[in-house]
């Protein structure tokens, strides 16, 4: 059994938890830095969705994990972060390295413009408002054809930085280098973020409303601070998503998008960045392992493979159904429950993790 003791508060902020941990998360970044020469196209393209998929999740993470607002439209902000970088890109000429972060700013800056009208908005109805601004926002990318280019939609151009070309398709491994780099100073954006005292109003504001205000902070402030940088995280990775494509339009950001954002978080795990990662796995290789596991079938019984239509989403609800009911912790609490078990032992308790309700109705703000 291994126990860190924390000597002092400093101690609780550290990024690390102690130098065993740092070893690890150090290995595994030396890792993700050689798996360009480990892995086919195929699967470095992959893998390289995930990642995007995990940027976006660690968006979304902060609003619903950390402050504790529902959303169910952060594909408008994917979509907003994605128009907005190529835009700059071909009707400013802006390069891309100025081009990408001013595409989070902007799609950061329209989510506080959604956040001062629903401040005192909770639960179902914040949701729904959410939801509201994402089909407005698929109507709009379609009226705005001259702008947008409608349903035919928008061509990426090639990213250009400091003269090094980058693609997607041409270059597969410089594309994955970028999209890790945004990866890892997203992590420490998130990690610095959780330790700042604005990481703390968050924690308040998801715990109990009124306790926050008791101890002086500002809620609606906070829950607009906490959309602003949701959504600008959204947004760069709403950016690399179109980088990503090649090819997009209004249907690429579609509701179905912010739906299944919102249950890749649950199913890896509600407050914490593991949860983010854990979910853009299941949310980037279940197709394929569904892809793989029909032709195994159809090759195993002769009947070739079949299309079946909804498939991937009947899969994706029912695993996450499965996690509702016996693990509403997500594959990251699981995780923590295996390691605390061996930490502990024989000191476990079974009823360590027990569920329990911490948001009563009465800590709402009215």
């Amino acid at each position: 059994m291994r126990t860190v003791f924390k000597t002092s508060y400093d101690a609780d902020i550290n990024l690390f938890r102690d130098s065993v941990q740092a070893a690890w998360y150090l290995a595994l970044l030396a890792l993700a830095l050689v798996l360009p020469l480990l892995l086919d196209v195929f699967m470095l393209g992959e893998v390289t969705n995930m990642l995007i998929w995990a940027v976006a999740g660690m968006g979304l993470m902060i609003l619903v994990g950390q402050s504790g607002q529902a959303s169910l439209g952060h594909a408008a902000f994917l979509a907003i972060g994605c128009y907005a970088n190529v835009l700059l890109q071909e009707r400013l000429g802006l390069p891309f390295i100025v081009s990408f972060p001013l595409a989070g700013l902007i799609a950061g800056f329209a989510g506080v413009l959604l956040a001062i009208p629903t401040a005192r908005l909770h639960g179902i109805y914040l949701a729904i408002a959410t939801l509201a601004i994402a089909i407005l926002t698929d109507d709009v990318i379609v009226l705005a054809e001259p702008l947008t280019g409608g349903v035919t939609g928008l061509v990426t151009p090639t990213i250009n930085i400091f003269g090094l070309e980058i693609d997607r398709y041409v270059t597969p491994d410089r594309f994955y280098w970028l999209v890790l780099a945004v990866v890892v100073l997203t992590v420490l954006a998130y990690r610095n973020l959780l330790r700042a005292p604005l990481g703390r109003a968050f924690a308040a504001v998801r715990d109990s409303e009124v306790s926050a205000q008791a101890m002086g902070v500002n809620v609606p402030r906070t829950k607009a601070t906490a959309f602003g940088i949701s959504t600008a995280i959204t947004g760069l990775a709403g950016a690399l998503m179109g980088h990503f494509a090649g090819v997009f339009n209004n249907e690429t950001f579609s509701i179905i998008i912010s739906i299944q954002l919102l249950l890749m978080i649950v199913i890896g795990g509600l407050g914490s960045i593991h949860g983010a990662f854990f979910g853009a796995i299941v949310v980037a290789l279940l197709p394929q392992a569904i892809a793989l596991s029909r032709d195994f079938v159809g090759g195993l019984f002769g009947t070739g493979s079949m299309a079946m239509p909804g498939l991937d989403s009947a899969v994706f609800g029912a695993i996450l159904i499965l996690f509702i009911l016996f693990e509403p912790m997500g594959i990251y609490g699981r995780w923590v429950k295996i390691r605390t078990y061996f930490e502990l032992f024989p000191f476990y308790r079974r009823d360590m993790f027990r569920r329990q309700k911490s948001y009563l109705k009465t800590e709402r703000l009215r």
